[in-house]
């Protein structure tokens, strides 16, 4: 059997933010609001592809920033087609005020990226 990844799921402590970051920068479709009685509230996140970002929040959330090099999920990439939309995109962000992690470049592993951090510290990578 071979599985299909469905989506991601990522907690933050401030989803209408978070989603509106994605919308705005990497253009994902949103649907309506989830909402329970116990905390938990979520919106799924589509891009162009068939891989969705459930964002989530819940009101028993306990936020622990990003650090780089533990273990579990490091980062999410996302690949805008080109070399200078790459370089566009990144120094979009940056002039909106979020860190540049790393600055477009090649990398080791053949990929043209740089590397960002959302609202939320989580690490994206932008690739061609």
């Amino acid at each position: 059997m071979k599985a299909k990844v469905t989506h991601i799921g990522i907690y933050t402590p401030d989803l209408e933010r978070l989603k509106e970051f994605y919308i705005k920068y990497f253009d994902a479709e949103c649907n309506e609001k989830y909402e329970n009685d116990e905390g938990f509230s979520s919106y799924f996140l589509t891009f162009d592809s068939d891989v969705r970002v459930e964002i989530m929040a819940n009101t028993h959330l306990e936020y622990h920033p990003f650090k780089d090099l533990e273990s579990g999920m490091n980062h999410l990439a996302f690949s805008v087609g080109t070399k200078e939309k790459v370089i566009a995109l990144t120094k979009r962000l940056e002039e909106d005020g979020y860190e540049v992690v790393s600055s477009p470049r090649m990398t080791g592993d053949g990929y043209f990226e740089s590397k960002v951090s959302d609202p939320d510290g989580n690490s994206i990578e932008i690739t061609m």
